[in-house]
């Protein structure tokens, strides 16, 4: 049996437990990170960076097929486009593999110590992993759980088969003539759309009256609307029941409470994700739970002295950049650096055609808190970059408060406003007011000119609508 000691032990090499150990290696802080899995965690390997891949390569196919058939109005045509889907998933390997090896060269650049193997608790500072070449023992002054989470099964659709999560659906080899998703969310809907676009005969049901029911509904009727244009079915308040007896339809209750069957090859089950709580020994240690999340406080304690826990293990928003942010913090506590979390906003960006980006307050949650606000859309109709991208569908939101114009919250949708995030992020994070956007020079032709004037318009001025 061997036996080692470190400071900080990271437990899962995602991206809140590799950004923690890459930073607390550059400080200088003796670090150990145990990873059964590659580098990266869910985002990098089966999540965030493979279905983009996806998103992007269904988005060239349809311009291809537009193209061929003669609708595009840039006047280009081309023969009829084929796909190749176990090459395109090839490709999204290649891109994940790369990257996989810049996180393992950054880890090892920073001194870090990596642990291939399963970890346990033993008790508060001992951790023991299985490895392939036996059982090691880590002790360690500081444990990060960085454990993440795991899509959700039915127990009535259970996975296998034709049952697939986002995993599966991220290395299909053939394009699925039918698919039936089930969640009409996030997840569902990327990649639902990344599917019809190659070809797929798609149909979402989602229990709650619309889709995207965690985004107001003046932001997700672009895509509603885009999803009628992709002949995508959508059916709201119906409920997924099961399969039918041959296995090849997914039987639903519909919102009339009526049954119906859903003829499908493929039936993606995306309703959500659950932080990984259990086969890591959570047993053997006492730590305080909020609900099916470990509880924390504004440094990423738990409730045992020394142990610490980040990413979605911990709790809403379950996404990379919180989770990444939180690592970058425990590694500097770690280092005797004083810290605290203290974000203003974590943009949250859903990649579907068109995209969504929220950063802040929504009008509504606004007003939930008994503010008074003021409110400036700027539509992407009238943007001349959006138009030149054949992007116009959408616009910018910026809500911010009545008495003195602190910003409060933005949103957008539209074509590859994921790119505007940054922006928000960083305006709300620096406490902007209306008219600081306002006067802050946007270059043009670019959408984020639409910011700008969203600001303008809330302040009773704006130059192009």
């Amino acid at each position: 049996m061997k036996e080692i000691s470190c400071k900080l032990l990271v437990i899962g090499a995602g991206p809140g437990g590799y950004v923690c150990a890459i930073r607390a290696g550059q400080l200088g802080v003796d670090t150990v990170i145990v990873e059964k899995g590659k580098p990266g965690g869910t985002c990098l390997n089966v999540g965030c960076i493979p279905s983009k891949a996806l998103i992007h390569a269904a988005e060239e196919y349809e311009q291809a097929v537009h193209m061929a058939e003669g609708k595009s109005p840039l006047g280009i045509s081309v023969q009829k486009p084929v796909l190749d889907l176990g090459k395109t998933v090839a490709w999204k390997d290649g891109i994940v593999g790369r990257l996989n090896s810049g996180v393992s060269g950054l880890l090892k650049k920073a001194k870090v110590k990596i642990v291939e193997g399963t970890a346990k608790f033993r008790d508060g500072k001992t951790v023991e992993v299985e490895t392939e070449t036996g059982l090691q023992v880590i002790r360690a002054e500081m444990i990060v759980i960085a454990t993440g989470s795991a899509p959700v099964e039915l127990p009535f659709l259970p996975f296998g088969g034709s049952v697939i999560s986002s995993t599966e659906a991220l290395a299909l080899q053939k394009v699925p003539e039918k698919l039936a998703v089930v969640g009409g969310g996030y997840i569902g809907l990327e990649l639902g759309i990344a599917l019809a676009k190659m070809g797929a005969k798609v149909a979402v049901v989602e229990a709650e009256a619309r889709i995207l029911p965690q985004y107001d509904a003046e932001l997700t009727r672009p895509v509603a609307k885009r999803l009628a244009e992709l002949g995508i079915e959508v059916l709201t308040g119906a409920k997924a029941k099961g399969l039918a007896s041959k296995g090849s339809a997914l039987v639903i209750e519909t919102a009339d409470g009526g049954e119906e069957k859903i003829a499908a090859d493929k039936i993606l089950v995306t309703v959500g994700r659950k932080p990984v709580t259990e086969g890591w020994g959570r047993e053997e240690i006492d730590l305080d739970m909020a609900g099916k999340f470990i509880r924390i406080d504004d440094q990423c304690r738990t409730s045992m002295r020394g142990v610490y826990a980040i990413g979605d293990v911990t709790g809403e928003p379950m996404l990379a950049h919180r989770a990444m942010a939180q690592g970058e913090m425990v590694a500097e506590i770690a280092a005797g650096h004083k810290r605290s979390w203290d974000k203003r906003s974590i943009p949250a960006v859903c990649f579907t055609d068109p995209e969504i980006v929220t950063a802040g307050l929504s009008p509504d949650e606004a007003r939930e808190q008994g503010r008074e606000v003021k409110i400036g859309i700027f539509p992407f109709q009238a943007n001349g970059r959006a138009m030149t991208m054949l992007g116009e569908s959408g616009f910018v939101r910026v809500v911010a408060r009545a008495d003195n114009h602190l910003v409060l919250g933005i949103q957008a949708v539209g074509h590859g406003v994921s790119e505007l995030s940054t922006a928000f992020g960083l305006a709300l994070e620096m406490g902007a007011r209306l008219e600081d956007i306002a006067g802050t020079i946007h270059a043009h032709p670019t959408q984020g000119e639409g910011f700008q004037e969203a600001a303008l318009k809330a302040l009773g001025h704006a130059l192009h609508i």
